[in-house]
């Protein structure tokens, strides 16, 4: 199917770029090689110290739909931002250097988007490892149709944030809902406190179930090395509950289930790091939790989780318990085990 780029809508991709030279390339090229030809591609070098801000402007001066930016490195929150200042696209891809996208991603985003007037479009993505892919197929298969949901929904699946991700990325965003919604800086999981502010604003928001996305699993990527700023994401939430307390209520007690599933996982990590620059942060989590117990209980509707809640109020220690009292009991197959994710070897 071919496109002109004087009659189709433009789409703009922002490509945030730092020490990534080993995967800036393949990013790039994929996103040239769309089958949908009328893009603009916003390459932000934030500051790299390797390679590639001379490949963002090799490939500026061979396309001309490519442009090259560079700036003092200020972390990928910066850059995005950075980026979203020159985007002429009536619809706008953010997709992170390392990741890439199979040959029909935007085709098939826009034309959804088109088809059913949709503010964004989800599209499906595998983990990508180096010999294998996962795909989340514990909801929906490759093969089931999409799906339109109307705001308060949107807002309820984004709030559980399974069926609907908190990812910047992955999503194909009418330009207008996004312009000066910008990402907060020196943060990580900045998408958790972006994305609610974004999504008030939609009307219809579309989930493909199609992968068409790789979001690349890298040893030395931000989420496999864990430190203190890795608790940002409690922040994040926390956040965000303020805000729903305000604009969505009914979904308050959904949103305390997940904070405190991700408060007393990374109480966990760092009580087993043990290293003495946490302990602060562990009672921060800790003094969260038990300064809130009533509402979380009654917020739960599992009862492992229950349990798990019991126990850390009678010894935070103890709180482990429940989970390998759960997982023993699916190991022995008296508990159903959990569905795992679709493996693909390559």
């Amino acid at each position: 199917m071919s496109y002109s780029k004087y009659t189709e809508p433009k789409v703009s991709i922002v490509v945030p770029v730092y020490k990534v030279e080993k995967y800036l390339e393949r990013c790039i090229d994929s996103i040239l090689n769309q089958t949908y030809k009328n893009l603009e591609v916003i390459l932000v070098d934030d500051g790299s110290p390797d390679r590639c801000g001379e490949i963002c402007d090799k490939y500026a001066q061979n396309d001309e739909r490519v442009k090259s930016y560079h700036k003092k490195n200020g972390g990928l929150s910066d850059a995005r931002n950075y980026g979203m200042k020159y985007i002429t696209g009536e619809y706008t891809l953010f997709l992170d250097s390392d990741d890439w996208i199979l040959k029909d991603c935007v085709e098939t985003l826009l034309k959804v988007a088109l088809k059913n007037r949709s503010d964004v479009v989800q599209i499906g993505f595998y983990y990508s490892f180096e010999n294998y892919v996962l795909y989340d197929n514990r909801y929906y298969k490759e093969i089931d149709e999409s799906i339109n949901l109307k705001n308060f929904e949107l807002m309820k699946e984004l709030v559980i944030n399974e069926r609907v991700k908190n990812f910047a990325w992955g999503k194909l965003y009418r330009t207008s809902l996004i312009k000066n919604k910008f990402f907060k800086k020196g943060v990580l999981f900045e998408d958790v406190f972006w994305a609610h502010d974004v999504m008030k604003n939609v009307k219809r928001y579309t989930i493909v179930h199609k992968p068409l996305w790789h979001y690349v699993q890298r040893e030395d990527s931000i989420v496999s090395t864990y430190s203190v700023r890795n608790l940002d994401i409690i922040k994040g939430l926390n956040e965000r509950y303020f805000f729903i307390e305000k604009f969505y209520p009914e979904l308050k007690t959904e949103l305390l289930k997940l904070i405190f599933k991700t408060s007393i996982l990374h109480y966990n990590i760092i009580t087993k790091l043990g290293k003495k620059e946490f302990s602060i942060y562990r009672q921060n989590i800790e003094k969260g939790i038990l300064s809130n117990y009533e509402d979380i209980y009654l917020s739960l509707d599992n009862i492992w989780l229950k349990a798990q809640l019991v126990m850390f109020k009678i010894n935070p220690k103890l709180n482990m318990l429940p989970v390998f009292l759960n997982k023993v009991l699916k190991k022995s197959g008296l508990l159903k085990k959990d569905q795992s994710l679709k493996r693909i070897d390559l």
